[in-house]
């Protein structure tokens, strides 16, 4: 299975992970799966050195810290993003990306004048698919203001949930 990917992106302060909340609250209340994938331009490591799911890990293998409440599974990435997205999260309605500004996947971009920049990040970017903003700023996609979120929400679901 394809997954259906969109990614929010926005310069540091932006509002993405605001946004995404509320994106997620909505389309889950609709009914949706959604799952999210957060880049980490510098790397994490969820394990720390010493416990038994680092060593494990070290050791070679996939592991997955189960609780009684939730999961985490650390694994070594793939070549491709989409396939790790298609592996873990393929089975969502939507997969929504934090960041990936540099990726290929279409993308809506968050620019709010209040976190103190002045130019858009994605504004000339191909990939450009709707544009969330409180500026005057009107790139030829889709523009929504910071607080439309059903409005946004209707377009998501027309245009990236199949």
């Amino acid at each position: 299975m394809k997954a259906n990917i969109l990614s929010i992106v926005g310069k540091s302060g932006s509002g993405k992970t605001t946004l995404l909340e509320k994106l997620i609250r909505n389309l889950r209340d609709k009914g949706f799966t959604v799952g999210c994938a957060k880049h980490a331009h510098k790397g994490f490591e969820m394990d720390r050195e010493g416990k038994d799911s680092w060593r494990l890990r070290k050791a070679g293998a996939a592991t997955m810290v189960v609780g009684p409440e939730n999961i985490a599974l650390v694994r070594d990435r793939s070549e491709s993003i989409v396939e790790d997205i298609d592996r873990h999260l393929g089975d969502m309605d939507l997969v929504l990306l934090e960041g990936f500004k540099r990726s290929h996947f279409p993308k809506i971009e968050i620019f709010r004048t209040q976190s103190g920049h002045t130019e858009p990040l994605a504004i000339h970017d191909g990939t450009l698919a709707g544009f969330v903003t409180d500026s005057g700023f009107r790139p030829d996609v889709p523009v929504f203001g910071i607080d439309d979120i059903e409005s946004l929400c209707r377009f998501i679901e027309k245009e990236f949930i199949r």
